[in-house]
């Protein structure tokens, strides 16, 4: 039996995550703003929700810590992930980004990131064999070609959150990895399957299918193993 904590799990991808990735006899807390529809499914999968705006990461965190308290991690997931208006559109625009939407990009996809996992350090040691990913992107790779300055930063520090945490969490045997996806298919509800996000998006972007089958082969690697980075574009990724 796997406890998993999902970070950012009431639509789109996380809420993917939240269906694919548990088996019978799981347990999974879901930490969200929203309420995520997956309390609703019946398949003997235990479901809990943390309610926390990531975009106050101090208060997130010690909402987060307090719901979990002394239990076990397994499971650590940050899926969370917002961007700025218009973006990955033509129209986007850096001069017209202010202040408040880029300070908040960084809060939830950076800052967030660093304070929850700060928190549940005791409960990933708590674990016979924990596992920490995060849901970075290709936009945060080098030269990545990405204009969106907010999100390319909160992306690119966040594979950089990884790369150090391995190191502070080595002597724990706490292996940390950094999934980079492209184009995903996240507006195809999970429960419709890999085919329906490929004849919808014509081969152009990536099945949620896909990224819960790389999620539950790092699940079913042992400790010894430390998975550093996985780049999974879609075939027509320009970033490819």
């Amino acid at each position: 039996m796997t406890h998993f904590l999902i970070i950012g799990a009431s639509r789109g991808l996380g809420l993917g995550f939240s269906i694919g990735l548990p088996d019978p006899g799981d347990t999974v807390f879901l930490v969200s703003r929203t309420r995520p529809p997956s309390l609703d499914c019946s398949d003997q999968v235990s479901r809990f929700w943390i309610q926390a705006d990531l975009s106050v990461p101090q208060t997130a965190a010690v909402k987060i810590s307090e719901a979990i308290g002394t239990r076990a991690v397994d499971f650590l997931l940050y899926n969370a992930g917002i961007w700025e208006e218009n973006a990955f559109e033509a129209t986007y625009s850096f001069e017209e980004s202010t202040p408040q939407e880029m300070e908040q990009i960084i809060h939830v996809n950076l800052l967030s990131a660093i304070l929850c996992t700060h928190c549940l350090i005791p409960n990933l040691k708590l674990s016979s064999n924990p596992r920490v990913v995060y849901i970075s992107s290709l936009s945060g790779l080098d030269n990545s070609g990405a204009a969106e300055v907010a999100n390319t930063a909160s992306k690119f520090g966040l594979r950089g959150v990884v790369h150090a945490l391995r190191e502070c969490l080595r002597q724990h045997r706490i292996p940390v990895t950094s999934l980079n996806p492209g184009n995903i298919a996240a507006e195809i509800p999970y429960e419709a399957g890999a085919e329906e996000a490929i004849q919808t998006y014509h081969g152009t972007q990536i099945p949620m299918q896909d990224l819960v089958l790389l999620l539950r082969c790092l699940r079913q690697l042992s400790r010894v193993s430390c998975v550093k980075e996985i780049d999974i574009p879609a075939i027509p990724d320009l970033y490819a």
